[in-house]
């Protein structure tokens, strides 16, 4: 279990029955923050969403892992800038985020999804709506409608994962420009965001001593969902990996359903080449009963004929088995009838 110095107003928290909330930027601890995990951004699940990344926060004793999702801006015009950990006076301390109509220093943390570390190049805001950059973001256009395509911001992007800026870190300063985005108005994490990290911060498996460093439940899709999204293995290719597992479910499911709607359609023809087959010889069965039973002369005539086929049958029968005399005798009286038959009388 991590061990730390102080942690300013955690004691009070505590017992008022508060959590630490993504605004507690009096967290100073001396253990640097875990690197940042990989893993594959959810789709966007419709239009006026943005991306806010997942970060490591800090609860009473130890790191647990934010997942990444998607919020709606509780402003037309407003961007996210992200928090991030910052080392100073040998203590590192959360310098919380916020929404604003520009983005802001978020300590040169490389965040991914367009938070490459200096500025934003996930989307922009024109004429009232948020579009999507489908280049860095992972958009089903059929479902958001609006969309751009910018490559220029993925360009000579450096993959780091350190999670904190300063000795030891992320070496960046923020810019003049930066600095004056800093002194704007600025507003706070939505109630939805501190239900999401409330939610991270009451699951166990998100704790850094239980996962070490690989969290169970790196993004999501919306507040309060629970799907999973699952690691990618190169830091470089969130949004191909993503695309990739994508297709083969589709493809999946797209085969799984023609087959079954293949043995769906197959089935009920077949039983009825079935019953249509048992049907017919049930009526050819009847038809036959039926012509028997109208036609009695018929069948009492080719009894007759039968019997009379099988006695005659049984006479021939009777004459080869007679012995010799019999048939001589036969035969010379049949001849002796015919000599006086032709005398004349």
């Amino acid at each position: 279990m991590l061990k730390f110095i102080r942690v300013r107003f955690i004691l009070l928290a505590i017992l008022l029955g508060m959590t630490p909330s993504l605004s507690s930027a009096d967290i100073s601890i001396t253990i640097a923050p875990p690197p940042l995990p990989v893993y594959e951004q959810p789709l966007c699940p419709g239009d006026g969403y943005m991306w806010v990344p997942g970060y490591w926060a800090y609860g009473v004793d130890d790191y647990y892992w934010v997942p990444g999702v998607w919020i709606i801006a509780p402003q037309p015009g407003y961007l996210w800038t992200p928090g991030y950990w910052g080392f100073e006076g040998g203590h590192y301390g959360w310098h919380a985020g916020y929404w604003g109509l520009h983005i802001g220093f978020y300590g040169g943390v490389n965040y991914g999804f367009g938070y490459f570390g200096s500025g934003f190049g996930g989307g922009r805001w024109e004429g009232g709506r948020f579009l999507c950059n489908t280049a860095v973001w992972h958009v089903n256009t059929t479902v958001v409608h609006n969309t751009y395509v910018d490559r220029t911001v993925i360009n000579n992007v450096t993959v780091n994962r350190v999670s904190f800026n300063g000795a030891g870190g992320i070496e960046a300063r923020p810019t003049t420009e930066e600095e004056a985005i800093g002194r704007e108005q600025h507003l706070e994490a939505t109630q939805e965001q501190r239900t999401h990290e409330e939610t991270a911060i009451r699951d166990n498996n998100q704790r850094f001593s239980v996962n070490k460093g690989n969290p169970p439940k790196t993004a999501v899709t919306k507040v309060g969902a629970h799907e999973e999204v699952n690691q990618a293995t190169n830091p470089g290719e969130e949004r191909k990996e993503a695309t990739k597992e994508t297709t083969k479910e589709e493809t999946t499911t797209k085969e799984r359903t023609t087959k079954e709607e293949t043995t769906r359609a197959n089935e009920p023809a077949v039983k009825r080449g079935e019953e249509t087959t048992k049907e017919k010889e049930r009526t050819t069965r009847e038809e036959v009963k039926s012509k028997e039973a109208a036609t009695p002369e018929k069948r009492e005539e080719r009894s007759k004929a039968e019997g009379q086929s099988k006695a005659e049958a049984q006479k021939e029968h009777q004459e080869a088995n007679k012995p010799p005399e019999e048939k001589g005798k036969g035969e010379k009286g049949k001849g002796e009838k015919k000599e006086k038959d032709k005398k004349p009388e």
